[in-house]
């Protein structure tokens, strides 16, 4: 799968990358847009919380 792109957000250096970067394993996405890639901590937050309420 191509990174080409896409949006991620880079947990090793704590900010929003476009394209190819940091290995997936050290990243979170991909992400459509980079204000979605900025609030990924945010969304994972969400779905946690809803996957919580579910159980």
């Amino acid at each position: 799968m191509s990174d080409e792109g896409k949006w991620f957000f880079c947990l090793k250096h704590r900010k929003v990358e476009y394209g190819p970067g940091c290995p997936n394993r050290e990243r979170m996405g991909p992400y459509a847009t980079e204000d979605e890639a900025a609030h990924a901590f945010e969304r994972a937050a969400e779905r946690n919380e809803e996957w919580r309420r579910k159980s």
